[in-house]
């Protein structure tokens, strides 16, 4: 177990010099401070190491390029909230870091960790490309990802909910209405959360007989590509209805057909994916598959907790809930042969 002794014999420097740098004393230079904890991190001490001598300090680190959580009709607010619910009250002080890829390179995690006291983080909205993902891969502060994996490293838990499960009731909804041809729109996979429901939805369509052409897939960083290239696309293979890997992708859909002269849900059928607040205020208000965002912080406060307890959570998978609205129903033809 590295000491602060250890840190100092490493350096040749006196212990009450590394004991400054780690508290952030105001007479120990930047340059400085930086060796030392960058030494510190190499030679495995983290605040972990003394949990209970340091402040009960944890962060929530929210990417800001990718995800919204000051207002509450922000998807990352009941998120925010739910850890807050559980870590204040338990004593914990709990701070929100927004971070960038920027602000990633310029430090490491450990040691922006180390810097800040922090205990533990809750990490929302990183991309597969955010440099800290390559942290995490094998960091010793505890750090729980929300809707992100880090595999073979103890000291990462990943929060979520089942979108294996969340897929299957989607594709099983569509095919009780009578759709036979189901395509897919998302936004690019560059994050662990779209790969993951891209391939669930084509598990889903195996498991309940339908077609599984990956051509019935259309995804894109841009969403004028979405609506412009791959929407038409599929409308033009005779696609009934469509499963978006997200509400605003499928918001825009609604949006995009109705321009183009479908009347929904007679002539498609649309279902999103995480029941962001704007859902039930669509036109036709959205069924979508629900995350229970206030559950999932609550999760991952256990999941931090746990970790730092010395119990090596992996994963963490919150039940799936379908919300049938308005922009669902029978296909025409199903009606046709019903008449």
């Amino acid at each position: 177990m590295t000491t602060i002794q250890d840190i100092a014999d490493k350096l040749g420097i006196s212990k009450g010099t590394v004991s400054k740098a780690l508290n952030d004393a105001p007479d120990i230079s930047e340059t400085l401070q930086k060796q030392i904890l960058e030494t510190a991190v190499e030679l495995g001490y983290t605040r972990l190491r003394r949990y209970k001598n340091s402040a009960r300090r944890l962060c929530i680190l929210v990417e800001e390029e990718n995800i919204q959580y000051t207002e509450p009709h922000h998807f990352g607010h009941d998120i925010v909230m739910g850890f807050r619910q559980m870590a204040e009250p338990a004593g914990f002080e709990v701070e929100i870091v927004p971070v960038s890829e920027d602000s990633q390179r310029s430090i490491s995690y450990e040691v922006f960790m180390l810097q800040n006291d922090y205990a533990a983080s809750f990490v929302l909205g990183f991309s597969l490309n955010d440099p800290w993902m390559t942290d995490f891969e094998t960091s010793r502060t505890p750090a729980v990802l929300y809707d992100n994996q880090i595999r073979g490293n103890p000291s990462t838990a990943y929060i979520g909910i089942d979108n294996d499960e969340g897929m299957d009731l989607a594709v099983a909804h569509l095919k009780d209405l009578g759709h036979k041809k189901i395509g897919y729109l998302s936004s690019a996979l560059e994050s662990h959360i779209m790969q993951v429901r891209y391939n669930a939805f084509f598990q889903a369509m195996k498991q309940h007989g339908l077609d599984t052409d990956p051509s019935l897939a259309g995804c894109s960083f841009f969403m004028y590509e979405c609506m412009e290239k791959h929407l038409p696309r599929l409308l033009d293979m005779g696609v009934t209805a469509l499963i978006c890997g997200q509400d605003t992708i499928a918001n825009a859909a609604l949006v995009q057909c109705q321009q183009l002269g479908y009347k929904l849900p007679r002539d498609l059928s649309i279902i999103g994916f995480d029941d962001l607040p704007i859902s039930p205020y669509t036109s036709p208000p959205l069924t979508t598959i629900r995350q229970d965002r206030i559950n999932i912080g609550k999760c991952g406060y256990y999941a931090a907790t746990s970790l730092l307890n010395g119990v090596s959570i992996g994963t963490i998978l919150l039940h799936a809930q379908l919300i049938v609205r308005n922009s669902t129903g029978v296909p025409a033809c199903k009606k046709a042969d019903i008449i």
